[in-house]
């Protein structure tokens, strides 16, 4: 029998979303893109909500207004027009660097599905002035066993960032 930890999650379970999360990492800065769009369910929701700066006690999250707000055909029409010579926000090309840590995982209820939250820090670099990203934010994940495979169904990236300062967001977070 497996042993539990943390929250009644296996150890076993906890090693394959882990790597899971790593390789994803792996994937995206290697620029496999394809390959990173099988990691996701048919019914992905893919979003990045805006953080705002208000008085306490209110919460500073608006999930009205998003980075970005995609599914599973959005994120492929992203991923193909990456291939393209018209991706002006990826031209030149991003050097990537992602650091996923502090991985939390815990049952979503009766359905078998996991609750993941991670930590994410994004080094990116374009051209060959020196001048680098860095965007750091808490992704809160969903994820599903599919064909004896965990996949991502849901994933909701909250950057600590009230104001990005970055020219564009054309990386996948």
């Amino acid at each position: 029998m497996a042993a539990l930890v943390n929250g009644g999650i296996d150890l076993e379970t906890r090693l394959a979303v882990n790597d899971l999360l790593v390789g994803e990492a792996a994937l995206l800065d290697d620029r496999r893109f394809d390959e990173w769009l099988e990691l996701f369910t048919d019914d992905i929701e893919y979003t990045a909500p805006v953080k705002v700066t208000r008085k306490a006690p209110a919460d500073d999250v608006v999930d009205d207004i998003g980075h970005f707000d995609d599914n599973k055909a959005s994120l492929g029409l992203r991923v193909r027009r990456l291939a393209t010579d018209v991706a002006w926000a990826e031209d030149p090309r991003s050097h990537t660097r992602r650091f996923v840590t502090n991985i939390r995982i815990e049952p979503a209820g009766t359905d078998g599905e996991l609750l993941v939250r991670s930590n994410l820090m994004l080094f990116r670099s374009r051209g060959d002035m020196g001048a680098y990203d860095l965007i750091v934010g808490e992704r809160h994940d969903r994820l599903r066993l599919v064909d004896g495979e965990w996949r991502i169904c849901r994933r909701r990236a909250v950057l600590d960032q009230s104001s990005l300062s970055t020219k564009n967001l054309g990386v996948f977070l």
